[in-house]
């Protein structure tokens, strides 16, 4: 299934564009998802799902296949599978963001998603709802994230014997899974609603017309 997405980020698109890049950074701003490692254009990670009762821990790698800093456009190929067996995700998403004259930044997202197992029962028009959210929450990280600098390390006051990797993020086990359930009953009240609105006028015409 295709989904589309458009969204403003209030800070010009150099910076915006740089915390895109910037992996340990934006990573955690996605419901649920955790940044294993990185190096080059190649990162692994972790997303876990809550559907009602079932967790899912979706484990997989990602790419960048094109990256281009002067257009501000990537590509990224990402693929996962759920520890359990319950399903797989893929996903190829083509990101362009845009500067404008008033020093904010559009972003356009189209993403090519295939999914498996039980999230794949719900519909392009579900999931399209639930990525809107999702995204809305994303943005909202990211322009906090924006408008905080980031904290300095402190300085060593001896060498370190052993130095970690600067490519490697430890998994955040503490990770908040992604509630599809709670995301999901919102975006079925409101495709419901007409429906239910109409079988209630059918029932109280019905009771007026049995009078």
């Amino acid at each position: 299934m295709k989904l589309e997405h458009r969204f403003v980020v209030p800070a010009p698109v150099e910076e915006t564009w740089a915390a895109f890049n910037d992996l340990e950074r934006v990573v955690p701003c996605f419901p649920g998802a955790t940044l294993a490692s990185h190096e080059g254009d190649e990162f692994t990670g972790s997303c876990k799902v809550k559907l009602g009762p079932v967790s899912l821990q979706y484990n997989g790698t990602g790419t960048f296949l094109e990256r281009d800093e002067s257009d501000h456009h990537a590509v990224i190929e990402a693929k996962g599978k759920d520890k359990r067996g319950n399903g797989t995700a893929t996903a190829r998403v083509t990101a362009r963001l845009t500067g404008t004259d008033s020093g904010v930044t559009e972003v356009t997202v189209d993403t090519d998603l295939t999914i498996t197992g039980r999230p794949a029962q719900f519909g392009r028009g579900l999931v399209q709802d639930v990525s809107d959210k999702l995204l809305a929450q994303f943005t909202t990280c990211l322009t906090t994230k924006l408008s905080t600098a980031p904290e300095e390390p402190p300085a060593a006051t001896e060498p370190s014997a052993q130095q970690p990797s600067p490519t490697s993020a430890p998994p955040d086990t503490d990770a908040v899974p992604l509630d599809l359930g709670a995301t999901l009953v919102p975006a079925l009240a409101r495709r419901a609603a007409p429906y239910l609105i109409g079988a209630a006028l059918a029932l109280l015409l019905r009771r007026l017309f049995r009078r």
